[in-house]
């Protein structure tokens, strides 16, 4: 049953993944942005648009450190409400605990590790105290070779704990007529890099999530509100032991 249901969702996403991928970062930016809700305070990359902002609104300035929710479209929220994608209930939860960070949002559907790569001196301009890395799935379910992958995702994690952010590596799997050869090396990307970089590592983001009623979309790929209010309460047992209170 286990592995139906996984089938499934992974398939899924393959398609929402190859149907995407030529356009989804600029299509995607007003999409991430227009999900940040009340909750989660908006962080511009773009200079020019953040002055703009900023003397527009002349808002005052959130010190607060911040936690870099990187990954593809099940951190961007695809398919959600905006203010309902796993960051914004992780910023709800982190308010709830007395927590003082402010979380953003910097998921791209259809996103690879080499996307993520591409983006990575963006994130580190953010100077993030903490960044949850979710990366992997686009990759494994095209049936690129694992040693890309985990050279991407090595680079990735070698890049952020150099610059001194806590890391945080949140993984996927594979249906299995990947393979067990493939699908191994694949989950064992996650562990064996976690392990090299000393980083906390949550196997599966949709823990809980996949295979419950109401916590999944139509689609059978990506989360529901409530679906992605347990995703948040998954990383923030991630990385709880990681923040100052």
């Amino acid at each position: 049953m286990r592995q139906l249901w996984l089938l499934s969702i992974l398939a899924a996403l393959g398609v929402v993944a190859a149907g995407c991928k030529t356009d989804q970062p600029a299509r995607h930016a007003s999409q991430i942005n227009s999900r940040v809700s009340e909750r989660t305070p908006a962080t511009s990359l773009n200079p020019s648009v953040s002055s703009a902002n900023s003397s527009a609104n002349e808002a005052p300035k959130d010190d607060r450190p911040l936690i870099v929710c990187f990954g593809d479209s099940l951190t961007a929220g695809y398919g959600a409400d905006p203010g309902e994608s796993y960051p914004d209930h992780l910023q709800a939860d982190l308010d709830a605990r007395g927590y003082a960070y402010r979380v953003v949002n910097e998921g791209i559907s259809g996103n690879t590790t080499k996307d993520a790569v591409d983006r990575l001196d963006l994130i580190l301009r953010l100077k993030p105290a903490l960044v949850v890395v979710e990366f992997g799935g686009n990759d494994g379910l095209r049936g690129l070779p694992i040693e890309q992958s985990r050279a991407n995702l090595d680079l990735i994690l070698k890049r952020l704990t150099a610059s001194g952010t806590t890391v945080a590596l949140a993984g996927i799997t594979l249906p299995p007529n990947y393979g067990p050869d493939y699908i191994h090396q694949f989950n064992e990307t996650y562990v064996l890099l976690a392990r090299k970089y000393h980083v906390a590592m949550l196997p599966f983001l949709l823990q809980g999530v996949v295979g419950i009623p109401g916590m999944m979309q139509a689609d059978h790929t990506h989360a529901t509100e409530a679906g992605n209010k347990i995703v948040a309460e998954n990383v923030l047992n991630l990385i709880t032991p990681l923040l100052k209170h």
